[in-house]
């Protein structure tokens, strides 16, 4: 992740955008170009403006790395253009070799500013470090990849819409008045952004928010949306992910966009829950320092895949799908319905060249972190634990193998399924209300199941049902002894995590013997019977 010593040094200039006072910095490594597109950003205009400097005094500012220092008093006035569109398409690709061309002037001209040394290797090596690094940003970035990649998708969708026009049946599985029904395929339709970075404001992060971060006790109530995409920002800036995997950080923040616009206004699988899963992995990485045992990449496949692992989750478990005949059970034969969903969404998404986060990733990688989240989400239905567990037991007779692939696999399997269902590790407090949310998830499902004539789960039934009841056999059966295997590994986990469950445990057994107890007779009743006797 880096150390302090190996941070380049910076230079901070202050900029009056509108009368909107902003700050930039950038390292002696950073080009023209570099500098124009981030004061472009912070202008909320596109990276083809033209951008112009003025400083107090009203003269033009020169704009590259060796551009005056100034203070926050005395601000450059920042003036923007947008070009033509005739001109930003003829000019693109001129325009592009112009920005190779000085980047390769600013680097020589840095070079021999320095003491009059011109480092011939150490020059060579940037030189061929900005070039790499300019073709990622022409193939990613360049307005007209973005723009042919679009003009595909929409050709697809249109495609698409004219065979569903020539279809001679009826979709009995959507109901009249429904946008999205617990059938709806959104991994079928353009998955799109509906807004875009400028309106995602930045937050500043306090020490004490960091370290909070990377606990089993954070409390995930207190954060708005906004600030939770922050938060799953940070997470992946701070364990190395962006530099792993070469991600371009206004793709980063594209991508967490998309991914929670695509999460549903469920009761319990929603968004935030989403950002829970991930905090909780966050926090186990830290707490059994996983980056001894994994490598970066797999660290990248455990986060993002918790990030994806249920979205456009329809509010209505694999069970009803099937029970149902929905499409989606139809479309993956009744196997894991819903994981498999979730994983042609997360792909979907990824296949949009503006939130596609591995793209700077060689196809071998691809194929490997494609395959490893896949495999993530598919262990998340909760069909697959006994299987799972067994085979994790296994792996640790007579001594667990962390260079085995198998063993990792399973490893990584288990480490999902933890987070996933981590609510009760969390204090009461934070616990607590995520419960009268599954619960209310459960019943919206059981009445649509009654009004369908379906099968109804006992543990679904608002009839049949209570709070305590929901949650002792779970805790017991599935949760404790999950956490205490994984605690035969990393024995933290035995104190940081198996505790609370056991004191959860303990208290809704006492909430469920004092639901059972009768309620104590009356005055009224009292007097009765002793007149009796």
């Amino acid at each position: 992740m880096g150390n302090a010593s190996s941070i380049e040094p910076t230079k901070t200039i202050f900029l009056d955008i509108d009368g909107k006072k902003e700050k930039i910095m950038f390292s002696r490594h950073c080009g023209t170009r570099d500098i124009h597109d981030l004061i472009a950003h912070a202008a909320g205009v596109s990276r083809y403006a033209e951008i112009s400097l003025k400083d107090s005094t009203g003269a033009f500012v020169s704009l590259n790395p060796t551009m005056p220092i100034n203070t926050q008093s005395s601000p450059y006035k920042v003036t923007s253009k947008e070009p033509s569109p005739t001109t930003e398409s003829s000019n693109g690709d001129g325009e592009v070799f112009t920005q190779v061309l000085s980047q390769v002037a600013s680097q020589f001209n840095n070079q021999f500013s320095k003491e009059g040394v011109f480092k011939v290797e150490e020059i060579k090596t940037d030189i061929a470090t900005r070039l790499s690094a300019l073709e990622r940003k022409m193939e990613l970035e360049g307005l007209k990849a973005v723009e042919i990649e679009k003009c595909k998708r929409d050709i697809s969708d249109i495609k698409d819409q004219i065979w569903n026009a020539q279809k001679k049946f009826v979709d009995f599985n959507r109901l009249s008045g429904e946008t999205q029904t617990p059938s709806s395929l959104s991994d079928e339709r353009k998955i799109s952004l509906k807004r875009d970075v400028p309106s995602y404001p930045k937050y500043t992060l306090s020490q004490e928010t960091i370290e909070y971060l990377k606990q089993p006790t954070f409390d995930i109530w207190h954060w708005e949306p906004n600030e939770m995409l922050s938060l799953l920002e940070h997470m992946f800036h701070e364990l190395g992910l962006v530099a792993e995997f070469n991600i371009n950080p206004i793709t980063l923040k594209r991508f967490f966009l998309c991914v929670q616009e695509n999460y549903r206004n469920n009761p319990f699988h929603n968004f935030r829950h989403c950002f829970c899963v991930t905090q909780m992995m966050y926090g186990m990485i830290h707490l059994c320092h996983l980056w001894e045992v994994m490598t970066r990449e797999d660290l990248g496949i455990l986060m993002t895949a918790c990030v994806c692992h249920d979205l456009d989750h329809p509010g209505y478990n694999n069970t009803y799908q099937i029970n149902a005949r929905t499409e989606l059970a139809i479309r993956y034969n009744d196997i894991s319905p819903l994981e498999n969903h979730h994983c042609a969404v997360a792909f979907k998404i990824l296949s949009n060249p503006e939130c596609n986060i591995f793209a700077n990733v060689d196809k071998d990688t691809f194929k490997r972190i494609r395959a490893g989240i896949t495999m993530l989400i598919l262990a998340t239905d909760m069909a697959r634990h006994g299987e799972i567990m067994d085979n994790f037991k296994m792996k640790l007779e007579p001594e667990f193998d962390y260079k085995n692939k198998d063993s990792l696999d399973t490893l990584k399997m288990v480490l999902i399924k933890c987070c996933d269902i981590s609510n009760e590790v969390r204090p009461m407090e934070v616990s607590e209300p995520w419960v009268d949310c599954l619960l209310e998830e459960y019943f919206n499902q059981s009445d649509r199941e009654k009004m369908e004539g379906l099968p109804v789960a006992p543990f679904m039934d608002r009839d049949k049902v209570t709070k305590p009841t929901a949650q002792i056999g779970f805790i017991k059966f599935v949760l404790i002894p999950m956490f205490e295997t994984v605690a035969k590994l990393f024995p933290v986990i035995d104190s940081t995590m198996v505790e609370p469950l056991r004191i959860a445990r303990d208290r809704y057994e006492d909430m469920k013997e004092k639901n059972s107890m009768p309620p104590p007779p009356s005055q009224s009743n009292k007097k009765k019977t002793v007149t009796e006797k």
